[in-house]
């Protein structure tokens, strides 16, 4: 099983970059459309030391519109799961704020932050914001009923029940969102500094865009889908470890 786990994706990765070099190479596509993965590679090797800096922005805000996100989104659905009329009342609002795109919060955000930082992690965290709250509330109402009913007959008080029972067995649900939020929250960010200005990779994208820098943004993008994929997959790992 854990030898599948990281061949599976090895191979299709394989098969994805000779279908790019297929593409690039034999469909004799110009530079400047579809550069080859080898000139790709080359400029992420060459502007990676320029790219650390920015990098680190982008995750600083993603990770801040992340954890922004979960300190709304998980008493919340703490609230939703205990709370019969509290969760009658604003479900149906929750999935009517999903039909809105968080970009077209931008111009908004921009009127009431002003450009920058803060901006860009406040759009991160409206994005992240409902994944995090839906998988929770699902992980805590799937609990074991005759766990929770134990419970309260040793005498479990409602505080005691959440913190030592009712969390700690949601955990791994909890993490799933946070997994995916901060997928969502790494294109938020990047997304918001091209729209609200910013000091991290979105800003290199514009650049480079501008530039007609093609090979430089599948650089820059590579770059940040690595890093990416690579912390999802840490949080999976510990999400699977816990259920374990």
């Amino acid at each position: 099983m854990k030898r599948r786990a990281v061949v599976a994706p090895a191979l299709l990765a394989a098969l994805l970059l000779f279908a790019w070099w297929a593409t690039a190479t034999l469909g004799h596509f110009p530079a400047y459309l579809l550069p080859a993965p080898g000139e790709v590679f080359r400029r992420l090797v060459t502007d990676l030391p320029m790219l650390l800096p920015y990098l680190g922005v982008t995750l600083a805000e993603a990770l801040g519109g992340c954890l922004a996100g979960a300190v709304v989104a998980l008493p919340l659905a703490v609230a939703i799961h205990r709370l019969g009329w509290f969760r009658a009342a604003v479900q149906p609002f929750l999935g009517a704020t999903q039909a809105i795109p968080a970009i077209a919060l931008a111009p908004l955000l921009v009127l009431w932050i002003d450009y920058g930082w803060w901006a860009v992690v406040t759009l991160c965290a409206l994005m992240v914001f409902f994944p995090i709250l839906v998988t929770s509330v699902l992980g805590l109402n799937r609990l074991d009923p005759d766990v929770i009913k134990a419970a309260r007959i040793d005498g479990a008080g409602s505080a005691r029940l959440l913190v030592d029972i009712e969390l700690p067995l949601a955990w791994p649900a909890v993490l799933a969102g946070l997994r995916n939020g901060f997928t969502l929250s790494v294109t938020g960010a990047v997304v918001g500094e091209m729209v609200m200005g910013g000091r991290g990779l979105g800003t290199v994208l514009t650049v480079q865009r501008d530039a007609v820098d093609t090979a430089g943004m599948f650089a820059t993008i590579l770059l940040l889908c690595t890093v990416a994929a690579s912390i999802y997959s840490l949080v999976h790992v510990w999400e699977q470890h816990l259920d374990s």
